[in-house]
């Protein structure tokens, strides 16, 4: 039995011979069914011009999503500081927490979102990518603003990290963590360790708080797993290529896809610390992560072809964790 909280991130695929369009229904249908199974928390996370992915504004997705489901917490995970002005970033929350009550997290990351140089320049107004210094100061400078623009309510403030210096500087700011071990699954034993022995009280949070977002497909069986997975598999294996023009593509077409030594091998590496399988193999995986990381909370992402199978897999973990209310 999983007896940690258990939370979905929506990365918004938009699946081959469908629209983005498409995708933004998806996204509403699966936050209907996780406010139903009974899920902590759902992110949206912030991306631009991939075929692979949805580009649609985490506070636009949080407004949506909590307007229309009544017990998940929604927000960002994250908003990407470098793409915007920290008091705009303040405002947006700040609103979103007043109209929903203590329902609202404000996850904060420092990527682009994107592999297009062009794009990232224009999110920026055409600024260089930002500097560690740039990053804390607009961190900072956001949390500083909600205090001051908040209208009673305030959002619950979380610090992405898939690396030490990401954890130390959510030790430093005294905020709760959100590990992207679906992305660097390498660091993320050292980086938290580092977070904990370097944290700081804040107003915010007064004592360490790990929470570790990790790649879920679970299925009736292995084979179909398997199947399920394969599509991400091609989209990782062309980054791998540093190609970020893949498509997410139909299982019919993944399983068709041959990769080469190199792709099985990488693949392999990082399938090893996920968990894809039937129910038992994915508590297993889940168990251990909470056990190696100290987690508090467990964030599940699902990229997963056709939504009735993503929900299945949510389902399924779902009915692996403690029941709703205990």
């Amino acid at each position: 039995m999983i007896e940690l909280p258990l939370s979905a991130l929506e990365v918004a695929m938009v699946e081959a011979g469908t629209s983005a369009a498409d995708a933004l229904r998806n996204c509403d249908g699966a936050a209907q069914e996780l406010d139903r199974l009974g899920y902590h928390r759902l992110w949206f996370a912030e991306h631009h011009r991939s075929p692979a992915i949805g580009a649609f504004p985490p506070p636009i997705m949080t407004a949506r999503i909590a307007a229309t489901t009544s017990r998940l917490r929604v927000g960002s995970g994250g908003v990407l500081a470098p793409n915007h002005a920290p008091f705009t970033v303040a405002e947006q929350f700040a609103t979103l927490a007043a109209l929903h009550p203590d329902r609202i997290d404000l996850g904060i990351g420092r990527g682009p979102g994107t592999f297009d140089e062009g794009t990232a320049r224009a999110l920026r107004r055409g600024a260089d990518p930002a500097t560690d210094e740039e990053y804390g100061r607009d961190v900072a400078a956001t949390l500083d603003f909600l205090t001051e623009v908040g209208l009673g309510e305030l959002p619950e403030p979380w610090l992405l990290a898939s690396s030490r210096a990401g954890a130390a500087l959510a030790a430093e700011l005294g905020l709760p963590v959100a590990f992207a071990h679906h992305i660097r699954p390498e660091n993320t034993v050292e980086a938290l360790a580092h977070y904990r022995e370097a944290f700081r009280p804040s107003a915010w949070c007064e004592k360490p708080r790990v929470l570790v977002c990790v790649e879920v497909v679970c299925a009736d069986t292995q084979e179909r797993a398997e199947e399920l997975t394969r599509p991400m598999a091609v989209v990782k294996a062309g980054l791998l290529q540093g190609h970020s023009d893949v498509p997410f593509p139909s299982p019919a077409t993944a399983a068709a896809h041959r990769f080469d030594a190199r792709e099985e091998a990488a693949l392999a590496a990082f399938a090893s610390h996920q968990a894809h399988g039937t129910p038992e193999l994915v508590e297993k995986r889940l168990t251990r992560l909470a056990e190696t990381t100290g987690a508090d909370e467990l964030m599940l992402v699902t990229p997963v072809y056709d939504l009735a199978d993503r929900v299945r897999s949510f389902q399924l973990v779902r009915e692996l964790a403690t029941p709703l209310g205990t």
